[in-house]
């Protein structure tokens, strides 16, 4: 229960769902005990009378004592049924109160995981795979719900009804109550193993779906790479196999389960049987009636359903207690990319890196080493450098994804670190190498950024990244909604498409990461036109393997394995003839071919 603590302070949050929820469990036993007692009542009456009744027969008087002796009995039966009434509204009382609570807390635990995902650096997305993460906000948070629904509304009905009802059957008979309650931590038992066996089976079931959900996407997302290698009957094979997979461990959960109900019924018998063997002693020995007995068997028949879900609600708070510890893992984790001046100002855009060596802290890997370089407000920079070099991770180093391990980086003289996170990454416009583009309109991926929409900054934006003839040639234009990760589009539209989103935010610092990797020549060269006008009194940083976006920036720095190995304009490298020339003339050979 330690790691299930956190959840105490929603639980102080909703304590008068509790409490209330608490109040409505003590009045519903109170309408399930008192009926037992009417039949008590009722059976009584009838054993009573039964021989008075027929003493009297061939009298006139037997009907009348006929019609209040059935009187007396129907009055029972309306009570009882008034009391089966009253027990469900209350009953609904109780969902309306405990299991509503369990929901607002899902809601609230389901927020504050996904807050806390939010603001999580993206060190923490690369050690942890997506799956995991959606696992811990839907399946962990469910599990959890259904120890604070379900097995804490039980856990209530199971001690308000024992506190209630075995003081009145001890009242009654002790030895009669013994031999009742004799068989019933048994069942509880009983049902706790089974249910553990069924809970150890559902997890195989859940990982085999797994697979078999990851299969079926895969074969549906690759369905192109599939029809073009011939390979549509192997695909059904394997699926075939996955599918047996899954039929075996449902039949072998179904076997456990049908272990549940007999077992139950078997010693619910047993309890009964007992307590009218017991019983029936002590009615001959004249110290209980029938009406004791069959008193006794309703009490027995009200406790059943408590017992049983005690093994039942232990097993929920043991799946809960393991998913809030895997919650808790993650909601304990603490961004350690936090302002420490927490400055909130517009920027000019001077970017200085000052001996700035940077370690991913995942994989150990040395992606900068002792970098220096200055990039004044206005002025552009083209990084250039093969795949590997360091090239993204001064990107990622600039918005601040990463903090440097070693030197120091600047923005208009002012430590990075000093800078309020939001207000630096609003002035901030990037396109990752690797586009991702949400599944919604082509309009709001564009002002994705944008505090307010308008219409015209889309627009302009979407002419500036050269893409707006492609959208508006859609049947739907801007309205287009994208497929997932945007692949209704074409790699140069998606490319297009970010550099509209980066662009329209009228960024004080501009950063291309291979932004043009997509393109073909004709349309790079469009963009590049466009790109100078956008560029124009902005910081702008071009990171590329290709020299032509290069010829864009004031400065140009030549990146080998984390080392700036040359720097200056394009004509200053080309006067150099190493490697920058080396590279620039491998490029200009290939578009003469192409």
């Amino acid at each position: 229960m330690k790691e299930l603590g956190y959840l105490n302070k929603y639980l102080l949050k909703y304590k008068w769902l509790i409490i209330l929820g608490t109040v409505f469990i003590i009045i519903s036993n109170v309408f399930q005990i008192v009926p037992a007692q009417l039949v008590r009542y009722a059976i009584d009456l009838v054993a009573d009378n039964i021989r008075i009744h027929q003493s009297l027969s061939g009298l006139h008087l037997q009907d009348e004592f006929f019609n209040v002796f059935a009187f007396g009995i129907l009055i029972y039966a309306l009570l009882i049924l008034v009391m089966a009434l009253l027990r469900g509204i209350f009953l609904y009382f109780v969902r309306q109160t405990l299991i509503v609570m369990s929901r607002h807390i899902e809601y609230d635990l389901k927020n504050e995981i996904f807050e806390h995902y939010q603001a999580l650096p993206l060190s923490f997305y690369r050690k942890n795979n997506t799956g995991d993460l959606m696992n811990r906000i839907s399946e962990d948070v469910s599990r959890v719900r259904m120890y604070l629904g379900p097995a804490i509304m039980y856990g209530l009905q199971l001690i308000t009804l024992f506190i209630m009802l075995i003081p009145i059957m001890f009242a009654i008979s002790t030895e009669l109550t013994w031999y009742a309650l004799s068989p019933l931590p048994f069942l509880s038992l009983s049902i706790f193993i089974v249910n553990n066996q069924i809970e150890r089976r559902s997890e195989e079931i859940q990982k085999s779906q797994s697979k078999l959900s990851t299969f079926v996407q895969e074969a549906f997302s690759g369905i192109r790479v599939i029809k073009s290698f011939n390979r549509e009957q192997e695909s059904i094979n394997n699926f075939t196999s996955e599918t047996e997979r899954y039929k075996k461990q449902s039949m072998k959960l179904t076997k456990v389960q049908s272990l549940f109900h007999p077992l139950m019924l078997g010693l619910i018998g047993l309890s009964t049987i007992l307590a009218i063997y017991a019983g029936s002693t002590q009615v001959i020995n004249g110290n209980l009636t029938f009406g004791n007995i069959a008193e006794f068997v309703i009490y027995v028949n009200l406790l059943t359903w408590p017992v049983t879900s005690l093994g039942y609600t232990t097993s929920l708070v043991k799946r809960a207690e393991a998913s809030q510890k895997r919650i808790n893992e993650f909601l304990k984790t603490g961004n350690d990319i936090i302002s420490e001046q927490n400055i909130s100002r517009e920027i000019e855009g001077k970017i200085e890196f000052r001996n700035v060596t940077f370690v991913y802290p995942d994989t150990g890997i040395k992606a900068l080493k002792n970098i220096s370089f200055t990039v004044n407000p206005g002025e552009s920079l083209a990084i250039i450098g093969a795949t590997g070099s360091g090239k993204s991770t001064i990107s990622n180093l600039i918005s601040r994804l990463f903090d440097v391990s070693e030197g120091e980086i600047l923005i208009d003289g002012t430590p990075i670190k000093s800078y309020n996170l939001t207000k630096l990454r609003s002035q901030i416009g990037y396109v990752p190498q690797d586009v991702f583009l949400f599944s919604d309109t082509i309009y709001n991926n564009i002002g994705f950024g944008l505090a307010d929409f308008q219409k015209e900054k889309v627009y302009q934006a979407a002419k500036d990244a050269d893409v707006y003839n492609n959208i508006v040639a859609f049947p739907h234009g801007f309205d287009t909604r994208l497929g997932e990760r945007g692949i209704t589009l074409s790699g140069g539209q998606k490319q297009r498409v970010s550099i509209a989103r980066a662009i329209v935010r009228d960024p004080k610092i501009l950063m291309l990461d291979d932004a043009l990797s997509a393109v073909d020549t004709k349309t790079e060269n469009n963009i590049l036109n466009s790109m100078k006008r956008i560029m124009k009194g902005r910081t702008s940083i071009v990171i590329s393997h290709r020299v032509s976006s290069a010829k864009l920036a004031n400065k140009i720095i030549v990146l080998v394995d984390g080392h700036i190995v040359e720097e200056g304009t394009h004509e200053e490298l080309l006067s150099k003839e190493g490697i920058y020339t080396e590279l620039y003339e491998k490029q200009v050979q290939v578009d003469e071919v192409d």
